[in-house]
């Protein structure tokens, strides 16, 4: 079986004897420039190189993503079931409540994504963390690979491999309407909302979701949580229509941030009249606690023995950033071991790599983190090495220089693989890279289309 870097090496050779497939790379440049890959009003940044995945791959993620849902599905049904088990979590009372509202339809978990760290020499993965309804990058996805499918270098690659993308809109409209299904109040044409606090939110992406709702005929807006109201029977959206059923894609700490301007929202769901999928209880996986958490004896006793193994060999030694939970000393005297993250944010927020810092700039990063020293707990993680590959960095600019200094070179990039589960499958991933140890946006994060390859059949 070929390997993945056999793939990717292979690809880059094409690139190479088509003199660096300039007019493809101009023509992908150009089509992104335009696309609706756009995250806080700006284009993503990508590689003109796909990530191009093997039968093992699929699998192995494959199987990684579907047993992480059945362990944390067990999770969030114990926290649910037992008062006892929600003290192993620290949350707010209002989380607590928001939780433990009524759901009202099969699914405990709808929508997630995973985010891996793949060694794709051996095949070891293991998590970086776990993310709920708030997930995106499913647009850019889509767009990215839209740029690439036209290309003269996918063209020849695919003239000696079966080649397919990651399809991730049609399969969650299927999943959503099906969960609705289960809905115990359900209407019988339900109108459906996709909701956030839209300042935060990947807007063009939701408008295309909310254009495949429409065509399989169900009225679909994109609504700002704040703009919502309830009369105590119908939660209506801000041009007074009414809303059955609600996507939800705002994070759990973002409603506690807009709690007094959100109750018309908690309320509907209260009085079970809105089917709020994935309900508040996602939380729970959300929350980066969780995966000290699933170490806990509280856990493990509900859980198989084969569970309890696959969580020793893919979840990172996890604790609170406190000298009640970890040696201090230790964690200063061995920076490049350590990763330190606050336990309930998203987009990288202050996030860092030990090995990307001084000794003098992690002591302090220490001590404006450690024992709630921000206000808010963080976490520290054991610094997982990312698995790097070769791939093009950004075209970026390339619309204006000539053929002759357009970069041909590859570079070594650091892999960050999302893998999406819609209610429980494994549907596709979300591939980032990035040059430095902190793979995001802001670190000069980059996105790459996902493809498998030879894996017909699956």
């Amino acid at each position: 079986m070929n390997t993945n870097a056999d793939y990717t090496s292979a690809y880059l050779q094409i690139i190479d004897d088509l003199d660096g497939d300039i007019p493809s790379r101009r023509a992908a440049y150009d089509y992104m420039r335009a696309s609706t890959a756009i995250v806080h009003h700006r284009v993503v940044d990508c590689s003109f190189v796909p990530r191009l995945f093997n039968r093992r791959t699929y699998e192995v993620m494959r199987d990684t993503a579907e047993t992480a849902h059945r362990i944390l599905c067990k999770v969030i049904q114990r926290y649910l079931d037992d008062p006892a088990y929600r003290r192993c979590f620290d949350f707010d009372p209002r989380l607590e409540e928001l939780i433990l509202l009524p759901r009202g339809y099969d699914s405990l978990l709808p929508f997630a994504r995973v985010d891996t760290f793949l060694d794709e020499d051996d095949y070891r993965i293991r998590f970086c963390e776990f993310n709920g309804d708030g997930s995106s990058g499913m647009n850019e996805n889509r767009e990215i690979t839209n740029s690439l499918l036209p290309s003269e270098s996918l063209r020849v690659f695919s003239e000696n491999h079966a080649v397919r993308g990651c399809d991730l809109f049609e399969p969650w409209v299927d999943a959503f309407l099906r969960i609705y299904g289960t809905y115990e109040h359900k209407a019988e044409h339900p109108r459906i909302a996709i909701c956030d606090y839209l300042e935060n939110g990947v807007v063009d992406e939701f408008h295309l979701f909310a254009g495949l709702f429409r065509e399989r005929g169900h009225d679909c807006v994109v609504a700002d949580v704040r703009e919502l109201a309830f009369d105590g029977e119908t939660l209506r959206d801000k041009d007074g229509g009414r809303v059955d059923a609600i996507w939800r894609r705002c994070v759990t700490n973002d409603v506690i941030d807009h709690w007094d301007e959100s109750q018309d929202l908690i309320e509907a769901v209260r009085a079970e009249k809105v089917a709020l999928i994935g309900s508040f209880a996602g939380h729970i996986v959300h929350d980066k606690q969780i995966f000290e958490v699933l170490f806990k004896p509280e856990t493990c006793a509900f859980l198989t023995a084969d569970e309890i193994s696959f969580i020793e060999e893919t979840v990172p030694l996890t604790a609170f950033l406190d000298e009640g939970a970890v040696n201090l000393d230790q964690i200063r005297a061995n920076k490049d071991e350590w990763i330190i993250k606050p336990s309930d944010h998203y987009g990288a927020d202050d996030v860092y790599a030990g090995c990307a810092q001084s000794e003098e700039r992690w002591n302090e990063l220490i001590d404006a983190f450690a024992n709630g020293a921000a206000g808010h707990p963080f976490i520290v993680q054991r610094y997982i090495k990312p698995f790097k590959t070769e791939t093009l960095p950004p075209d970026t600019g390339i619309d204006e220089l000539p053929d002759g200094a357009v970069a041909t070179e590859p570079a070594w990039y650091n892999n960050l693989n999302g893998l999406y589960l819609y209610d429980g499958r494994f549907q596709g991933v979300f591939s980032r890279l990035g040059p430095l140890p902190t793979i995001s946006k802001d670190m000069r994060g980059i996105t790459a289309a996902t493809l498998w390859v030879d894996c017909d059949g699956e």
